[in-house]
């Protein structure tokens, strides 16, 4: 079985791609796009799924579909169809926000045989939680998480952004609501790509140490991100997208630093 490394020696496992650049809430810590939206730049889902099966084919076996929020992508179902039908991925999942899993959607995604999602919670009080996401709506995202549960994409996880003025209450409150359902939390520190000395650490669970990262990043327009602290890219050449992902693996730093070009919503979370 063929393994990707980079030049520190860690084994790439994961490709995160991002469908979107589109999204529904603005959060406070992803922000709108410095510019309009681009998404008639994004990769067609033929050019999505042959980026990931170069990746599978170099030992990569997680994908994980991102945005944006990846559930305003149009041809979501087909993409996700795509994706788990090729040969030697172990892990297919998605990361949203929740808001627009009906029950349909959630059951089509799975048969289509995405496997589980990520749901982002950040707070259980409304109006925290409106505050947080730009107006969104607590009840939208706990009706996803429901829908999700009904159509098997287990485990769902739920991503809590752990604020500096996160309490014990708050998070005891979600620990609590994620053990009564079933869920299992993973507690993300507040992080800024821009400045990095902003970031918070909390000893959360994520984002892993540097050292741990076998993480690379497909932008919605056709670029390979070794790492989410960094400018360092590659525009994915159609023709060669092998050499295209062993060119960013190569580039990845040992660690982060700081990424000035792009939004982390342009970049995919």
């Amino acid at each position: 079985m063929k393994v990707l490394t980079d030049s520190f020696g860690r084994r790439m496992s994961t490709l995160r791609i991002s469908v979107t650049d589109r999204c529904n809430y603005r959060c406070v810590y992803c922000g709108p796009p410095a510019d309009s939206p681009r998404e008639s730049a994004a990769l067609s889902c033929e050019e999505v799924a042959a980026v990931a099966r170069a990746a599978v084919g170099l030992g990569i076996r997680r994908l994980r579909i991102t945005g944006g929020e990846p559930l305003l992508r149009a041809e979501i179902v087909e993409l996700v169809r795509l994706l788990s039908g090729i040969r030697g991925v172990g892990d297919l999942a998605m990361s949203t926000n929740g808001s627009l899993l009906g029950p349909e959607l959630a059951q089509a995604l799975a048969r289509a045989g995405l496997g589980r999602v990520n749901i982002s919670l950040d707070s259980l009080d409304g109006g925290r939680f409106s505050q947080i996401t730009g107006g969104g709506r607590l009840e939208d995202v706990l009706r996803g998480v429901d829908s999700a549960l009904e159509a098997g994409l287990v485990p769902v996880k739920i991503n809590m952004v752990v604020f500096e003025d996160t309490t014990e209450a708050d998070l005891e409150r979600m620990r609590r609501f994620c053990s009564g359902r079933g869920l299992q939390l993973q507690t993300i520190s507040l992080y800024d790509i821009n400045d990095r000395s902003a970031s918070l650490d909390h000893a959360c669970d994520r984002p892993p140490p540097c050292p741990e990262c076998g993480r690379l990043r497909l932008t919605f327009d056709g670029c390979i991100r070794p790492c989410l602290f960094s400018d360092r890219s590659v525009r994915v050449d159609l023709s060669d997208v092998e050499g295209s992902i062993r060119a960013a693996a190569a580039m990845k730093p040992r660690r982060g630093g700081v990424c000035s070009s792009r939004a982390i919503s342009l970049i995919g979370g």
